[in-house]
């Protein structure tokens, strides 16, 4: 179990060790090398996800490991509550930044081995504090140093820990 304490409230996932054990690793070890202490959630879209582990306040970018395999072909849909891995148009470039799905986003599931096809590694779910994350749809975002849907205000993450 991991909870990751933010300015809006606890939020408990259980990680998917079975289906995704090379991003439920990579996330736990990111957790307890306290990468996500003091990072921020810098995208949110309502509707959509809410995606952090990137970047501190003020959108300064946090160093992270080496890229992991996209494990997205692992049949775990991107429902609501859901955790997924973020990643650029290259399918296994995924290191530190992830979301939170916050309604079913079944076009993000994995199709085909393909850039198209590859999709977004589902690796936990939030167990606890959804009402949390469902109070991140609800901030006012803009566009900030060329990055775009970005929280007005910070939502912090004030610390993550493997409980």
């Amino acid at each position: 179990m991991i909870i990751l304490k933010t300015s809006l409230g606890d939020i408990k996932i259980e990680l998917d060790f079975d289906n995704a054990p090379v991003s439920a690793k990579n996330f736990q070890q990111y957790v307890e090398e306290g990468h996500y202490n003091g990072t921020i959630f810098h995208r949110v879209i309502k509707g959509f996800m809410a995606q952090g582990g990137g970047f501190a306040p003020g959108l300064e970018e946090k160093e992270s490991r080496a890229s992991i395999k996209n494990e997205a072909n692992n049949g775990v849909s991107n429902k609501r509550g859901t955790l997924a891995m973020a990643r650029t148009q290259e399918p296994h470039s995924a290191s530190a930044q992830f979301f939170i799905n916050l309604s079913d986003n079944d076009f993000l599931d994995f199709t085909a081995e393909n850039v198209q096809g590859w999709g977004y590694c589902v690796f936990g779910e939030v167990v606890e504090g959804m009402d949390i994350v469902d109070k991140m749809a609800l901030v006012e975002t803009g566009t900030y140093h060329g990055h775009g849907d970005v929280p007005k205000d910070d939502i912090l993450i004030e610390s993550a820990i493997v409980e």
